[in-house]
């Protein structure tokens, strides 16, 4: 009941690039873990904050205007509403913070979108 969760071994589980696993939940925030590998897609979360934590490697995140660098052991908040694209150009690990309402891709809909069900371990 009290047991906690290993990092290491959630990132294990995880086997495809860009499709995240839930592994916990605080309130109503999902706490999951994703590889990334390439470019994603560009999209926003109209109603949401998003949170990349970088455990592992470094993750590019493009805006409309600018572009900021996550290193390993840093994150980044991106706001509501605000249109962003992450691209990892070699296989980063990252542990994302973001409510359980938080749609995967946003409005855009593509072959890499995973639905909420999808994403549970």
């Amino acid at each position: 009941m009290w047991a906690p969760t290993d990092i290491e071994a959630a990132f294990a589980d995880v086997t495809e690039h860009w499709s995240p696993k839930v592994i916990g939940q605080v309130n109503d925030q999902l706490l999951k873990v994703a590889k990334l590998k390439g470019e994603f897609v560009w999209h926003d979360h109209a109603g949401e904050d998003e949170l990349f934590w970088i455990v592992k490697g470094r993750l590019r995140i493009e805006f409309e205007d600018g572009v900021a660098e996550i290193g390993e052991g840093q994150f980044l908040t991106v706001p509501k509403g605000v249109r962003h694209n992450p691209v990892a150009e070699e296989e980063c690990w990252v542990l994302l913070i973001e409510p359980a309402s938080t749609k995967h891709t946003g409005e855009e809909m593509t072959e890499r979108t995973r639905s909420l069900e999808e994403q549970m371990r």
